[in-house]
């Protein structure tokens, strides 16, 4: 019996491993924020981004429209309502992102919102192609 007594071991509780298993608890979750903030702060530059590609895209088919040409104005029409509809893709996304239940689905609409204003970025290039082919 004695060596038996003598083998066995006390269970290892203390405060402080307490308190460094809270601590590891508090930087997850104060990491799992950061990254949330980070998914929405993306989103919403990104459509920031396709806003202002949209309103560069308006104003080109407003200068096509006005140089005269029938066929440049119409695509450059065509370049800016597609730019404007990636705008408010993008827009929708940075919402989703913003009320997304868990940060995967924050990401996903986060890399949209980009994806949406890569998108408009390429219909105002295209829109100003469309004006400068009159030029």
């Amino acid at each position: 019996m004695l060596l038996t007594r003598s083998l066995r071991v006390d269970p290892f509780h203390d405060e402080e491993t307490n308190m460094t298993f809270n601590k590891a608890l508090i930087a997850l979750a104060l990491g799992f924020a950061l990254a949330a903030c980070s998914n929405q702060n993306q989103a919403e530059e990104a459509a920031a981004d396709a806003s202002a590609a949209a309103t560069d895209a308006q104003a080109s088919a407003d200068t096509a429209a006005a140089s005269g040409d029938q066929a440049s104005g119409d695509a450059a029409q065509q370049a800016a309502d597609a730019a404007a509809q990636a705008a408010d893709a993008a827009a929708t996304s940075a919402d989703a992102a913003a009320t997304a239940p868990t940060n995967a689905a924050a990401d996903t609409a986060a890399d949209t919102a980009e994806e949406a204003a890569d998108t408009a970025k390429q219909a105002a290039d295209t829109a100003e192609e469309a004006t400068e082919e009159k030029k």
